[in-house]
């Protein structure tokens, strides 16, 4: 059975997502290290960081997700904002391993006035560069693929693929699969015939085994949008059949999967039960659900 999460709250202080994570009855969680739309991060006490891994410890949570950054572009042709966005990546990836977290999810970012080759070089050059003075890290950074709006990179699989190519250490790199990016980039993922093909066209080009992680959410917009809007699981254009066959599939059985859907003011854990709720109602079933 896949593993349900939600990105959850470090309001607080981080020990917090793990706490709000239990009381909604996952078995994975997703949280940032400080504010997403930042580029400051406060020191994190020794203290917070050894109840944090206490609390980790006897949550049960499996397969921690740090996400960086929405500021960091490190396919940028900007060479000061590049230059940022490289030092402020090593230090999410130290603060997601100092608190044991098992993957750090990175959108690569945007190529700019260049092209997409020179853009994803960027990246990898920026990987290396990270990996580099972060030896023999656990925490694995985990490329997401986005929905490909204006010059966003990794959209596509063959780029994905690129980046893991051009790395010097792909063994420390894999992908975070998000359903509304693909979605919104083209890929189908209902019926089951195209579902599988999408899936296997991932395989050929990148290999189901770098696939580590699930963004489970229903997009807000139509197939080849690529504008990146997340939906309520079930209420949006992807609807239910494509996370039915999600759930069901074998090959991602144990797989951590992440809900990102919309947080409302005043009803962020109710709506994450409801949508938790409905994906466990897919489990098992074997005939289509109508939206």
């Amino acid at each position: 059975m896949p593993l349900f999460g939600c990105h959850t709250s470090i309001k607080g202080g981080l020990p917090n997502a793990l706490e709000e994570a239990m009381a909604l009855g996952c078995e994975t969680v997703q949280l940032f290290t400080k504010v997403a739309s930042q580029w400051k991060a406060r020191e994190l006490p020794d203290e917070e960081v050894a109840l944090f891994r206490q609390t980790l410890r006897k949550s049960g949570l499996r397969y921690p997700m740090v996400h960086d950054s929405y500021l960091i572009n490190m396919a940028s042709p900007d060479d000061t904002l590049y230059r940022k966005s490289v030092e402020a990546f090593v230090v999410e990836l130290q603060r997601a391993e100092r608190i044991g977290a098992s993957f750090l999810v990175t959108h690569p970012g945007a190529y700019g006035t260049t092209d997409v080759e020179t853009g994803l070089k960027r990246v990898a050059g920026a990987f290396d560069e990270v990996h580099r003075r972060c030896p023999g890290y656990q925490c694995k950074i985990l490329v997401e693929n986005t929905a490909g709006q204006g010059t966003y990179l990794a959209s596509k699989f063959e780029q994905i693929a690129r980046i893991l190519e051009l790395v010097e250490a792909p063994e420390r790199v894999g992908v975070c699969f998000d359903t509304c990016h693909a979605f919104a980039a083209g890929y189908a993922l209902a019926p089951k015939e195209e579902y599988e093909a999408t899936f296997a066209e991932f395989d050929h080009l990148i290999g189901l085994e770098r696939l580590l992680a699930f963004h489970v959410n229903d997009s807000a917009t139509p197939k080849g949008s690529h504008v990146d809007r997340h939906a309520h699981i079930g209420k949006g254009t992807l609807g239910l059949e494509p996370f039915r066959l999600l759930l069901n599939d074998p090959r991602f059985k144990d797989l951590p999967m992440v809900l990102e859907t919309p947080k409302e003011d005043g009803d962020n854990d109710d709506m994450d039960r409801v949508n938790l709720a409905t994906l466990r109602s897919l489990i098992g079933s074997t005939g289509k659900k109508k939206k």
